[in-house]
């Protein structure tokens, strides 16, 4: 036991250690490494410092299709991998809480007996009731303080990783409700190229039996019809395909609540990025922001190594009752105190130290390294994303042009067949291209939607341009 004077000058001198040492920090500066990729991305111009950077878009602004968005909804709701990528926020959560509350002293109430024979032979019995501080550390160096922000950092990668997997969702169900809305205009349509070709063969079959027509021409309308059932057969295997892909991204049954609808509006449904877009904008997706929070975990690691070859400093502490019988123990007790403090300075570890020390770093690099291929990988997404939505628009255009001229092309080839002008094999022919470029239409036009919402996710969700003042 210490007398009180003796207690109050030990405390000041721990307390003015504390402020010396306090200021010894561990943790080396951190910064940003820079993006090893261009300013801009390919065909959108040199760009100026007027260009407005990326701010997040809400998926409700962006997919405008009410079926859509309704099964959006359920998603965020069911899907596994969303709820478990919740879970894993929880679990980093309760991490960082922990490393948190290491520096903080943890109070705990003892109750402590003994009995031992004396010399003359009695019994020296001893009771001790006391609230107890055991091996709190004084974190002068910053070890603790390291091993927090490591925790947290890591909390904040889990964090945007659930984002990054919720965007993956969102995108993976929009494209696969738009691939189920194709199907069910490439079904539409080729009904109506069966109906067409059944009402062929009858016409042929006729002409046949009045001798009109020849058996080639009536072979070939048959085989214009049984390949139209083939087509039919297979966009109905790929919706039941693509219904049961959406049903599982949502995470429950879909019932009818899709129905029979039409291929959703072609127009736009995001806004056109503006010339001159600024790479630096991918720092808004967050699996760049998860690849740096791991940096910066790596980075606080290299404080807790560093602070490792400094002493570790513990202290133990306890204020109670001391009493020789059990029965007095709380009530006529002694109050009694005790304070044990430990240094502990590492001397030899046969290289234990600077081998994590050197880990540490080698983490960093892979950290290091991790972050610039992801910005890497980012900006060639967006730059496809951009391309393919560039040539996409041409294409389109293209295809419905061609569409016309088929159309165009079959109507004077009936007319030359009914005139006796042509054959009946330039009429199969025109009516072959027609079906084969309206199904490419409508693939042209789902590939247009789909590459939307890929853009849309690799701009980390979205963007949307700021009005100048």
């Amino acid at each position: 036991m210490f007398e009180c004077k003796s207690l109050r000058r030990y405390c000041l001198s721990m307390l003015c250690a504390a402020l010396l040492l306090g200021g010894c920090s561990s943790l080396p500066s951190y910064q940003r490494p820079q993006a090893p990729v261009a300013l801009t991305f390919p065909g959108t111009g040199a760009g100026d410092s007027t260009v407005p950077g990326a701010a997040p878009v809400a998926w409700q602004a962006f997919f405008t299709d009410p079926v859509l968005r309704r099964l959006l909804e359920q998603a965020l709701s069911n899907n596994r991998d969303l709820r478990v990528a919740v879970l894993n926020i929880e679990q980093a959560r309760a991490q960082y809480q922990i490393r948190r509350a290491d520096q903080l002293p943890s109070v705990g109430a003892a109750l402590t007996g003994s009995r031992q024979p004396t010399a003359s032979g009695g019994i020296n019995s001893s009771y001790n009731a006391a609230l107890v501080v055991t091996a709190y550390e004084l974190d002068f160096f910053g070890r603790l303080s390291s091993l927090k922000d490591v925790a947290l950092s890591q909390f904040m990668a889990t964090d945007e990783a659930r984002k990054t997997v919720q965007i993956n969702l969102m995108a993976g169900i929009a494209n696969t409700y738009l691939s189920l809305r194709a199907d069910d205009e490439l079904l539409a349509l080729t009904r109506q190229t069966l109906k067409t070709r059944e009402e062929s063969l009858r016409l042929v079959q006729l002409r046949f039996d009045q001798g009109v027509a020849s058996e080639l021409d009536l072979r070939l309308a048959e085989t214009l019809l049984h390949a139209a059932r083939v087509a039919q057969a297979q966009q109905q295997r790929q919706r039941s395909l693509d219904e049961n892909a959406l049903g599982l991204l949502v995470g429950q049954p879909l019932a009818d609540q899709l129905g029979p609808q039409s291929t959703p509006d072609p127009s736009p449904v995001l806004a056109d990025v503006p010339a001159g877009l600024p790479s630096d904008l991918l720092v808004n997706r967050p699996d760049i922001r998860q690849a740096e929070q791991l940096l910066l975990a790596s980075h606080a690691n290299i404080g807790a190594a560093r602070a490792a070859f400094f002493p570790r400093i513990a202290l133990t502490a306890g204020l109670g009752s001391v009493s020789s019988h059990l029965s007095s123990l709380l009530s006529g007790g002694t109050i009694g105190w005790s304070l044990a403090p430990q240094l502990l300075l590492p001397v030899f570890d046969a290289g234990r130290n600077q081998a994590g020390l050197e880990s540490a770093q080698a983490g960093q690099a892979l950290a290091v390294a991790q972050y610039e291929k992801a910005i890497q990988t980012a900006f060639r997404e967006v730059a496809d994303a951009l391309a393919s939505r560039s040539t996409l628009v041409d294409q389109l255009k293209a295809q419905q042009a061609q569409v016309q001229a088929e159309a165009a092309r079959l109507k004077l080839s009936d007319l030359r067949y009914q005139n006796g002008v042509a054959s009946y094999l330039d009429l199969l022919d025109a009516q072959r291209s027609l079906f084969a470029a309206q199904q490419a239409l409508v693939q042209t036009r789902l590939a247009q939607l789909q590459g939307q919402v890929t853009l849309y996710k690799t701009l980390g969700g979205g963007w949307q341009e700021v009005k100048k003042n």
